[in-house]
């Protein structure tokens, strides 16, 4: 069973910084893609960033800049830093664990989700 907990969304105003954290457990393959989805009200979840076993990241284009994405590898840990926060970023946030086994057998994993509102 794979366990995923986050935590660090709030409330921010526009310009502001937010730090996202998600702690992996469970049965976990050694290759691996954790990342961020979001969802804003009345929209389809999207792609916020991800990073691999092998440390490769992809950011959505909203993201790229303003966003980090980071692990802690040993700890099965990752962090979104936020930074420039617009309106427009607000959402859930979604972590996101795809596991990679043989034969490319692929598992998707999901966190409970954790607010961000950015606000004035």
């Amino acid at each position: 069973q794979v366990q995923l907990v986050e935590s660090g969304g709030g409330l921010v105003p526009p310009g502001g910084s937010l730090r996202l954290s998600c702690a992996a457990s469970g049965s976990i393959s050694s290759a691996y893609i954790m990342g961020w989805y979001r969802q804003a009200p009345g929209k389809q979840r999207e792609l916020v960033a991800t990073i691999s076993s092998g440390g490769r990241t992809r950011y959505a284009d909203s993201a790229e800049g303003r966003f980090t994405i980071s692990r802690d590898k040993t700890k099965l840990t990752v962090f979104l830093q936020m930074n420039s926060l617009k309106p427009e970023d607000t959402g859930v946030y979604y972590c996101n664990l795809e596991t990679i086994m043989v034969a490319d057998i692929r598992n998707t994993f999901w966190g409970q989700g954790t607010q961000v509102t950015v606000s004035s």
